[in-house]
């Protein structure tokens, strides 16, 4: 530092403006008749005539001594014009500088350096509007119930502290906007309106001096991309997708658990998907899941889950060999990572045979099998089944499964028991596959259930799937005749049959009534009358709908044809 300024940080920022105004005016006028350098010389006027405006500005401010970055600032602005005007002496005087024309050519260039810093730091002070209040206001934490101006006037602070500041003030900065984030959610909302999330993103790089501020700025940019779409997409926006990538491949346990989370979070919009091919970061998230901890193998897990929609990295998921790690997921991982493995399985299945081949190969069914008899959540079951289902489009795997009685079994309790989702996955299955008819008969005590999923609405695809569960059962003539004894299933088939009921298609019980009669004896026939499905039958059949005139036929036989038209016309 210049002689002049060693005393500098122990003067007040009054006494410090001083020196700088006294420097200013003299450095300017001596720009304009250096002897060398002329065209470097006019970089620097221009520099200097903008720094005059930014301290007159600052003087301005009623406050602006209260701000403690101005401590740090002015008294470094002094040391570069001390330096700037010893510079501006030589170039007056060429000939008396003995270090060389190259020398005295990088000395002004780093002056010229050192003043856009300078320039560039006061401006974003000023801008902030932090310099306008007291230092009392700057440093209070707003409350839970703080207005948008308050919380965007903190934030402003905030993000001069961290990028004028020094390591302390960034790492006090940081706790308070962590604090900031975790307990105001408005505060996701305005970060991005009110500060500078590039600013965050620069502090992930790996030439940051301190460890500490990388951390806490990975775990602020991990919670702005999990806050909300709009800060997510902000943290996208201003690259934060690289950085993020480059700590989950080469930071500290705690850094890389932080990544995930955020590359998840980013991953999730399907716009965003595709930039991982272009940061190198498939490679980067199956290296994560295989070798992670298990808080950074789950968040991996999700980030493969998202990203595997894209056809394109599909393809480079499998040169990375993610098969394997996702199958070894299934039986190491978290419950959560269980859920996304298993999600990410039936994405990749559904897409290729060579997909499926493959996760068989490495032995996915059976693990997914053992998953499906192991787990207690729903979302995790579900997920599974979802697998199973794109694995059994194999001929080979669902001959597997159609030979498999304990997995039956299960699915037939899963449409019994499982939520409406769960339900839905599991009759597609039994749709999917070739059962036989001993096995058929075990699962016959889920046909009440699959008769309530006719019923219902929703989900879309219920219906249709839960008929065609029904259909495939019916096959078989015990099957048939438990059902027509079964008289709330009955009840429920009769109702839908309904012409005014709107909610069910009518093909759709029609459809299973026509599959009860055949071969089903004189009983069940008996049952199904006097449920009271012949005058819905006959109103169908006037009406043409298709398949309604036989089963009526059907219905009616001979004695009991007469007996209920006659009833019916009374």
């Amino acid at each position: 530092m210049h002689p002049a300024t060693d005393s500098a940080r122990s003067q007040s920022p009054t006494q410090v403006l001083e020196l700088i105004n006294q420097l200013l005016p003299l450095l300017l006028f001596s720009s304009l008749t250096v002897k060398a350098f002329v065209g470097r010389w006019q970089v620097i006027r221009n520099k200097l005539t903008s720094l005059r405006s930014s301290v007159s500005d600052i003087s301005d401010c009623p406050h602006w001594s209260e701000n403690p970055l101005l401590h740090d600032l002015l008294p470094n602005l002094l040391s570069t014009l001390h330096k700037t005007k010893s510079l501006s002496d030589l170039c007056h005087n060429p000939s008396s500088y003995t270090g060389g024309k190259l020398l005295l050519q990088s000395d002004l260039d780093m002056a010229s350096a050192s003043l856009s810093s300078d320039l560039h730091d006061l401006d974003l002070l000023l801008k902030s509007g932090v310099l306008r209040q007291s230092n009392a206001i700057v440093l209070s934490q707003p409350g839970p119930g703080s207005g948008k101006e308050e919380l965007g006037f903190f934030i402003r602070d905030l993000f001069a502290r961290l990028q004028i500041g020094g390591i302390e003030f960034k790492k006090k900065a940081l706790d308070s906007l962590l604090q900031l984030l975790r307990e105001d959610d408005k505060a996701a909302v305005l970060v991005p309106k009110e500060g500078d999330v590039g600013c965050l993103v620069h502090l992930l790089d790996s030439s940051n001096p301190s460890p500490a501020v990388r951390e806490q700025a990975a775990l602020a940019v991990s919670l702005l991309a999990t806050a909300s779409d709009s800060s997510r997409n902000c943290v996208f926006e201003e690259g934060g997708l690289g950085p993020l990538l480059r700590l989950l491949e080469t930071g500290s346990s705690g850094l890389k658990e932080k990544a995930a989370m955020a590359v998840e979070a980013i991953t999730a919009d399907p716009e965003n998907a595709w930039a991982i091919s272009a940061y190198g970061g498939v490679p980067v998230l199956v290296e994560a899941c295989r070798s992670g901890s298990p808080i950074t193998q789950t968040h991996a897990a999700g980030a493969i889950k998202n990203v595997a929609t894209v056809e394109d990295i599909r393809l480079a998921l499998a040169e990375e060999g993610v098969v394997p790690v996702l199958v070894q997921l299934l039986v190491s991982g978290t419950g959560s990572a269980q859920e996304k493995a298993a999600n990410c399985l039936w994405i990749l299945a559904s897409s290729s045979e060579d997909f499926r081949v493959s996760i068989q190969e490495e032995g996915g069914l059976q693990r997914l099998l053992q998953l499906l008899q192991e787990s207690s959540s729903p979302d995790t079951t579900e997920q599974v089944l979802r697998a199973i289902y794109a694995l059994s489009a194999s001929a080979t795997t669902a001959r597997i499964l159609s030979s498999s009685s304990p997995f039956l079994m299960q699915l037939s309790e899963l449409i019994k028991d499982g939520n409406l989702m769960i339900q839905q996955v599991s009759a597609s299955l039994l749709v999917n596959l070739s059962i036989s008819d001993g096995s058929k008969r075990a699962m016959a005590g889920c046909m009440g259930s699959l008769v309530k999923m006719v019923e219902s609405s929703k989900p879309a695809g219920l219906q249709d799937v839960a008929a065609q569960a029904l259909i495939s059962l019916l096959t078989v003539r015990s099957n048939r005749k438990d059902l027509a004894r079964d008289e709330k299933s009955m009840l429920r088939l009769v109702q839908m049959l309904d012409p005014q009921n709107e909610l069910v298609c009518k093909k759709l019980p029609l459809s299973v009534i026509s599959a009860i009669l055949p071969g089903s004896g004189k009983a069940s026939r008996k049952r199904i009358a006097a449920a009271g499905a012949f005058p819905h039958l006959q109103q169908l059949a006037d009406n043409d709908v298709a398949g309604a005139k036989k089963a009526l036929q059907r219905l009616s036989g001979n004695r009991l044809k007469n007996i209920f038209a006659r009833t019916w016309r009374e």
